[in-house]
């Protein structure tokens, strides 16, 4: 695993790029404090723009090491952070990460989660030399499947009752993309 850290990371409608304490106002109006977002996460929503910029706090340090991968989520027309996806667990080992990811409610259905997503799989495997990278959803939750399968990430099964979110205990739904698969052979 190459020790890249968070790079920014340009498509056509978004940039992608590590957070910055400044972010914290737009951090907490678009996406942070809404139950709607965050619903189906394993945190609750933000009570206060101080909670976000205590985060933030903690985050923004951790870029230095060159093994954080957490991308605010820009889009270009509007100039802020909109969501933020990132690697939430690594396992150097094998070379794989489990990806997490969210976006303002206002932000829904136009494409951009897939978009972004496509483009850390991309940024994972050809610059930090991953073999796989996996994610799951609550299976009440279907629409998170949904941008998995746009970036090209393959179903793997249904863990029942194995994780915690703000719903309670969930059945995950777990995808994932090999290096293989986007070299279009299977691994033996």
């Amino acid at each position: 695993m190459n020790k890249t850290g968070t790079k920014r990371i340009e498509t056509p409608r978004l940039i992608l790029r590590p957070f910055v304490p400044e972010d914290a106002e737009a951090m907490y109006r678009n996406w942070a404090s809404d139950p709607a977002v965050t619903e189906f996460l394993t945190w609750p929503p933000h009570g206060s723009v101080e909670a976000t910029r205590l985060l933030l706090a903690d985050w923004c340090p951790r870029y230095a090491g060159g093994d954080y991968f957490q991308w605010a989520i820009e889009l270009r027309e509007l100039g802020e952070a909109v969501g933020s996806i990132a690697a939430v667990k690594l396992n150097e080992s094998v070379g794989a990460a489990e990806l997490g990811y969210c976006l303002g409610r206002a932000w829904w259905g136009r494409g951009l989660m897939p978009e972004a997503l496509g483009a850390v799989l991309d940024y994972l495997f050809d610059e930090v030399g991953l073999q796989r990278v996996a994610a799951c959803h609550d299976a009440r939750n279907p629409r998170s499947g949904r941008v998995m399968e746009k970036a090209g990430m393959r179903l793997e099964g249904t863990w029942r009752q194995a994780g915690r979110n703000n719903r309670g205990v969930c059945d995950e739904v777990w995808h994932a993309m090999l290096r293989a698969d986007r070299e279009g052979k299977e691994r033996l």
